[in-house]
Order: C-alpha cells, then structure tokens, then sequence
C-alpha cells in the first residue's frame, strides 16, 4: 500500500524543505535558459522564511517529506501573485501541481479575498504553460529582457478557478 500526499498550510520548520525543494525544481528550467543566476537557485534561506511570513503557503508531503509547495501574496486590489507551484521531479506529471493550484486559489479567494490570481514562468517552461492553461490562466504579457531569459505572465478571474474544475477540499491523492 503506497503512502498518501497531502496538502496542508507550510510552517515555519517547513522553510529548509522549501528552499531545498526549490533548488532541486528550478535546475531544469535554468538548464533550458542557460541561466543559473535565476532567482529560485539564489534565494537565500533568510529571505525565503521573509517571503514567507508574509504569503499564503501550502505544502504537500509524502509521510515527513515536503514534495510540493505553493505561495502566494494578495496585493491591495485582490490580484494574487503565486509562485510555484513546484514539484519534486520523481512525483511531477501526477497531478499534483494542479491540486496545489486549486488548493492555493481556494485558499486566497476564502481568507485573503483574492479577485484574480497572476502567475509568472519561464518562457521556455512548457510544464508550467501547460499546468496554467488547464487551470484556465491565459497568457497576458511576455518579456524577454536583452539578458537573461524572458517569462509569461498568465491570469486568471477567481471565479474562472471554480469554472476550471478547482477543488482544494480533495487534499488527499496517492503516491
């Protein structure tokens, strides 16, 4: 019998797990930039438990272990910024990535009375386009800077979460 993911708030002791998570996520992407000065591979600890304090944040564990995580902040017109979601490799491709989503969005739109919800990714990151799209985000700006490699930037309404098949009270999935 396999063990169960479950999707529940991070904690504080949960920040090393993340920071680790997050490194091991991004070397794809900054492998397929050709860059490794991005972001995910530089926060330090400090400030990712910084970011943290503030944003809504979820973890999804295999028994002790943090194998997905999502964050997000609210800013003043109800437009929530996500970051992630991010998931280990060996458990990518499963449906995670969508639970953690769904599960975040319910989440922002209950307590933090998120209206629409933003997300930016790497311009090459297919995964992440694609995660997007079957959540219902449409594409409304890309970058591409002279250096460095270009992101997308995807939206969503709040309500088009529920129209798009999210469902945050199913926490539970096997692995």
């Amino acid at each position: 019998m396999g063990m169960s993911v479950t999707i529940s708030t991070a904690g504080e002791d949960d920040a090393e797990q993340i920071l680790k998570l997050q490194y091991l996520c991004h070397q794809a992407e900054a492998e397929l930039h050709g860059d490794y000065s991005i972001a995910p591979l530089t926060q330090s600890l400090a400030a990712l438990r910084a970011e943290l304090a503030g944003a809504c944040v979820l973890v999804a564990r295999l028994g002790q272990e943090v194998v997905g995580s999502v964050r997000a902040t609210v800013d003043g017109e109800g437009t929530a910024l996500l970051v992630g979601p991010i998931v280990h490799p060996r458990l990518q491709r499963h449906g995670l990535g969508g639970r953690l989503l769904a599960a975040v969005e319910e989440q922002l739109v209950a307590e933090r009375s998120a209206r629409r919800f933003r997300s930016v990714t790497g311009r090459r990151n297919e995964g992440g386009l694609r995660l997007s799209r079957r959540a219902g985000y449409e594409r409304t700006a890309t970058e591409q800077p002279v250096r460095g490699p270009g992101s997308v930037t995807l939206e969503k309404a709040a309500d088009a979460s529920r129209a798009a098949g999210g469902r945050a009270a199913d926490f539970v999935t096997s692995a």
